[in-house]
């Protein structure tokens, strides 16, 4: 790889879930982010012009309900990948795919023609499946066990690679995708993309740490990224003889004084949330996903409101960049920010919270690109 995200070993900074509706935050406040076209290419230029290494979209086909439907409104990640790359200059951006709901042939194509589109800086996020309506409303059938989920992202993920890496005509055989006399060009610009796998499961971190460049988990705090962190790199040397970094998601409320922070928190996450939304997501996270603990669902549930039941990063531009060290020296090796306005917010943090962090070592300055 060979692009902003293999630029040196420093800390990463991505933005997570602009494409949709809300953001991450489950708020009911009227200026939450509205996810529409403008808005996303005006953060991505924002972005790439102040040094944020990469964007990555969630994939969403139906709401949470609530009322705000949170993330009714979701921009697909394939044509939002490529608007967004023949945009910018430095920036990777992710496409979220959905083995389940993709077939490999079509996405081998998709993606190979993003990366040619944006000159070698797509990225691929691997989801293996998990929210069951969605399941229902695309008229699949969720498997009940996360065995089989990861079963068929492995032979999706083995087929898409053999499309990257193989010339002329061939079949591929599987328990879940047989294809006869399939070819694929063009091919990506370096053979493949950046992989990033959400796996925090047993299945899913076992899966990441088998075929992806980053591992992107749920973490509680540093003390437990710290943990997190040596458990996936160790496994994925010992099993696998490969290396991974582990990234985190965060949500940000950084301003000029702590209190304006919190009080900012109270605000969108507890007086405006959309605790039906909430409760929503809370049930379908603890039904269908294992990324998040019995006791991290008991006690999250403002953090969800929050930032779906990410890292939260709150406070002064001192404070928040004390935290993000802190994530660092555990091992991390990037963090995804959303913010309740991704463009002013990030605006913001640009100016106070990176040259902290470039202070502090965590990282070093990106160097500056014009406008598309």
């Amino acid at each position: 790889m060979d692009n902003a995200l293999s630029d040196g070993g420093d800390f990463k900074l991505g933005l997570f879930s602009p494409n949709c509706t809300g953001g991450l935050a489950v708020t009911r406040i009227p200026e939450r982010w509205s996810a529409s076209w403008p808005d996303n290419l005006r953060l991505a230029r924002l972005a790439d012009r102040v040094g944020i290494d990469f964007i990555l979209p969630i994939a969403r086909w139906i709401g949470y309900g609530g009322e705000t439907n949170f993330h009714e409104g979701v921009l697909e990640p394939i044509p939002w990948a490529s608007g967004l790359l023949a945009s910018t200059r430095r920036i990777v951006v992710f496409a979220t795919v959905h083995t389940a709901f993709n077939h490999p042939v079509v996405s081998a194509k998709q993606l190979a023609t993003v990366d040619q589109i944006g000159e070698g800086r797509a990225g691929l996020n691997i989801v293996a499946g998990w929210n069951q309506p969605e399941y229902e409303a695309m008229g699949v059938t969720l498997p009940s066990e996360h065995d089989d989920r990861y079963a068929m992202a492995q032979e999706w993920w083995d087929h898409v690679r053999a499309l990257w890496t193989r010339e002329g005509r061939f079949d591929l055989d599987g328990r879940f995708f047989s294809l006869r006399g399939v070819e694929s060009m063009p091919k990506p610009v370096q053979s493949s993309l950046p992989i990033l796998n959400a796996g925090s499961s047993k299945q899913g971190r076992a899966f990441a740490a088998c075929n992806a460049n980053f591992v992107f988990t749920i973490i509680a705090d540093p003390a437990e990224g710290e943990r997190v962190v040596a458990e996936l790199t160790e496994s994925a040397r010992a099993e696998y003889g490969r290396e991974v970094g582990v990234m985190s998601p965060a949500h940000v409320v950084c301003r000029s004084s702590h209190a304006e922070a919190r009080e900012y928190l109270h605000y969108y996450a507890e007086e405006y949330a959309d605790w039906e939304a909430v409760d929503n997501l809370m049930r379908l996270q603890g039904m269908h996903a294992q990324s998040f603990t019995e006791d991290m669902l008991a006690t999250f549930r403002s953090r969800f409101a929050a930032g779906h039941g990410t890292c939260p990063l709150i406070g002064t531009p001192d404070e928040v960049a004390t935290e993000i060290e802190r994530y660092a020296h555990a091992g991390l090796s990037g963090m995804t920010l959303s913010f309740v306005d991704y463009v002013t917010e990030l605006e913001f943090f640009a100016a106070e919270v990176i040259p902290r962090l470039e202070a502090k070592g965590i990282r070093v300055p990106r160097p500056e690109v014009g406008t598309v």
